[in-house]
Formats: C-alpha cells, structure tokens, sequence
C-alpha cells in the first residue's frame, strides 16, 4: 500500500518570490552538515538495502541525509510513488559535473563533490559512504552562514561566492520513516522502506557573496521538515547546509 502522504508530496513544489534583505536571523551560527543524498528508486531491486543508509546517517548531527526518488525505472512496470523528474534532473547534473557517463541507482552523492553507489575492496557501503563524509568535511571551505529568522524566513549571510554561480535550494521532506508496498516490476511484494525522503525541491533563487533573506518557508504539511542547501549552480559542490530545528 502506497504512503498517503506520497501525494502530499507531490503538491508541494510552490513557487515562492525572493525577497530583499530584511531582519537578521534569530538563531545563532551552527556547524553546517556534510550532505548526503541517495538516489534510489523503488523499481531498483539494488536500492532495498541502500535505503537504510539515510536511517543510519540521521542521528549524526555532522551529517544531513536525505533520500531522492528518481523517476527513470518507471518504465520496468512499476511507477515510484515518490518520484520527481526535478529529481532525475539533479542527479544528472551531478553525473555531468562528476565525470560520469550515465546516472545509476543506488547512488550516494555527498556535498556534490563525491560518490559512491557500491562497497569499495574491504568495506560496507556504509563505510564508503562514511569515508567520503569525513573526506567531504576536511575539504569544506569556509561557506556562509545559513539561519532561518524569527518570522520563518531563510537568512544566508555574506561570503565568497565561487565562479560559476551559486543557488539556494529549499528541500522539503519527510523525517518519519515511509513505506511503499511494491506489486509489481523487479521489487513486485518487497516493502520499500525510506527515510528523510524528499517531497520537494525548491529553487529559492541565487547567492552572490552578500547576505540576503530569502522569502517565507511554508508551514509544516503532513510532518514535513525544511532544510536549506548553498550550492554551486549546475551539481556543484554544496557550501552550506542547514536543517531547521523544527517543522517549519
């Protein structure tokens, strides 16, 4: 049986205005996460134990885990529930940006820089994955300060910002663990089980070295969580990250 919020999901893509620089945030600075985003799909019979990865991440408070639904195995017979072209879209940037000649699932990128989609020689996923976490946390610059305000509104301070461009991205997603019953395709009777899954992604606008505040987030809708991500436009490289304390 399909989660029922799996169509909340996909209602959430709201445009939303960027706004000019308003009030400084509330919340002090905090040490911003290693990103790390699995992509994965419920018609891969690969994915089943890569998606306890985001669970196994989540208590860290070094790294933000999130798990997005690709659309592009929806043509073996089974159409992913939780799935979004703008999805496949970023995951294909990154393949471009990494060097890679196609996209593939199960596949862990982490703060846009590195991936990995299989044990390496004498380890777990889920030590390969943590030895591009640690990799990804030492060669982090010194990216901006991120800080959602007292009125709900994104707050990035100033910085350098790389050549090429950089954007700010609102991801929208569901901290509570999720579960899809599969009935047909390669997984057809198997239970996929998700955590952090992504509902949402967001384009609030762009970032050029100057604190701005972004516009006002949605309320929480169906215990959905917000996060904010700094990244070099086109897959590049995430500066900063935050995850907002609470359901806002």
């Amino acid at each position: 049986m399909a989660d029922p919020n799996a169509t909340l999901c996909a209602r959430l893509l709201i445009p939303m205005a960027l706004l000019s620089l308003a009030a400084g945030p509330a919340l002090a600075r905090q040490r911003s996460p290693v990103v790390a985003e699995l992509f994965t799909s419920q018609g891969c019979s690969a994915c089943l134990a890569a998606n306890d990865l985001p669970a196994a991440l989540d208590g860290r408070k070094d790294v933000l885990a999130l798990t997005f639904p690709v659309d592009y195995w929806d043509y073996l017979g089974w159409r992913d529930t939780y799935a979004q072209p703008t999805f496949s879209d970023r995951q294909k940037a990154y393949a471009k940006a990494l060097g890679e000649r196609e996209v593939f699932t199960p596949q862990m990128v982490v703060d846009g820089s590195s991936h990995t989609g299989k044990a390496q020689p004498g380890q777990s996923l889920m030590e390969s994955t943590d030895a591009l976490i640690r990799k990804a946390a030492k060669a982090r610059g010194r990216g901006p300060s991120i800080a959602f305000t007292r009125h709900g509104k994104v707050w990035v301070g100033s910085g350098s910002a790389p050549r090429g461009g950089v954007e700010v991205w609102l991801v929208r997603y569901k901290p509570a663990p999720a579960e899809v019953v599969v009935t047909a395709g390669d997984n057809r009777g198997q239970t996929v089980r998700y955590h952090n899954v992504v509902c949402a992604l967001e384009r609030l606008g762009t970032w050029t070295g100057r604190a701005r505040t972004y516009a006002e987030l949605p309320a929480a809708e169906g215990a959905l969580k917000n996060a904010v991500l700094v990244q070099v436009k086109a897959g590049g490289h995430v500066l900063a990250a935050l995850a907002a304390p609470d359901s806002r």
